[in-house]
């Protein structure tokens, strides 16, 4: 109960008996696909996405349509697409500001999905895991379920508080017959949380000022160092900037795929990247921005493309 009403304390219009707590966040999108969608339903996604998103919704039997983010578009959500499905959709999944890109909407065009959800009676799943991160606070976006009736909101202290070992994530909702489902579907998974991850928990968010401007002053730190990189390596790379979190997902101009950019970085490099093939968006990889070791992977990816990549 003080978990809750602590996580409640960071939305809006959320009580505490609106949070449902999870082990982590990939539970929580099990547990609401599995709830609210089944065989015959249809749902649309932002893509590329993570892949539980759309997999477990189409695992359910429900048929998925991507909701495609280009990089010539700057990672922007396509109105048009959305209107499109929007009348055909049991759900709408959502997930800004948006892994793997770093992207996040204004605040009317996230208001305009809220508003085409309502008036199409579609469901609306957020998944907001890396809110708080956003570089420039002014650009937060409010939490879907404070807009909605009828969205959920998923939160997790994997990203923004950079705890993901405690294995806590929540959903966030003021539908009372959908949270009575999930808690009755979550009774056949985990049945209840770690206790010391819980109390972890509430003391992280109890410290989250302390903690947020802890990451963010890496995350910082790192975007600068990135700008400098990709403006240096102009002809090999580019990307569009990422407003918020710690990722982005840049392009590769010239050479080698990115899968096998990946492999071989890593084997002759030690350095990891995400590469765009697990997303299908070839010639992408994600690239992480939060570790304090940023500065000397980076060099080593530099050193890499420079010698490795065809011109």
């Amino acid at each position: 109960p003080l978990l809750r009403e602590e996580i409640s304390g960071m939305y809006e219009r959320a009580e505490a008996e609106d949070i449902l707590v999870f082990a982590g966040a990939e539970e929580a999108i099990f547990a609401y696909m599995n709830v609210v969608l089944e065989a015959g339903d249809r749902a649309a996604a932002t893509w590329p996405a993570y892949q539980s998103l759309h997999e477990v919704a189409r695992s359910s039997g429900a048929e998925v349509a991507p909701l495609a983010l280009r990089h010539e578009d700057g990672w922007r959500l396509d109105m048009e697409d959305l209107r499109g499905h929007a009348g055909s959709t049991k759900a709408i999944v959502v997930n800004f500001p948006h892994n793997p890109t770093g992207a996040l909407p204004e605040r009317d065009a996230f208001e305009e999905v809220v508003e085409l959800a309502r008036e199409n009676g579609a469901r609306l799943f957020s998944d907001e895991v890396y809110r708080l991160l956003e570089h420039d606070p002014a650009h937060r976006l409010p939490a879907a379920a404070d807009l909605y009736e009828g969205a959920a909101s998923l939160g997790v202290m994997s990203k923004a508080f950079a705890l993901a070992g405690l294995r806590i994530g929540w959903i966030y909702t003021k539908d009372r017959e959908l949270m009575r489902r999930l808690s009755s579907f979550k009774d056949y998974t985990t049945i209840c949380n770690s206790a010391p991850s819980e109390i972890l928990s509430l003391i992280a968010l109890r410290a989250r000022d302390v903690v947020l401007e802890r990451n963010m002053r890496i995350i910082s730190e790192n975007l600068r160092q990135a700008d400098r990189f990709f403006a240096d390596n102009a002809g090999i790379v580019e990307w569009a900037r990422p407003r918020v979190g710690c990722i982005g997902f840049p392009k590769l101009l010239r050479g080698t795929s990115t899968e096998s950019l990946a492999a071989r970085l890593a084997e002759e490099e030690g350095v990891m990247l995400l590469p765009g093939e697990v997303y299908g968006y070839p010639g992408h990889f994600r690239l992480g921005l939060g570790r304090r070791n940023f500065s000397q992977a980076l060099e080593r990816l530099e050193g890499f493309l420079k010698r490795r990549v065809r011109w």
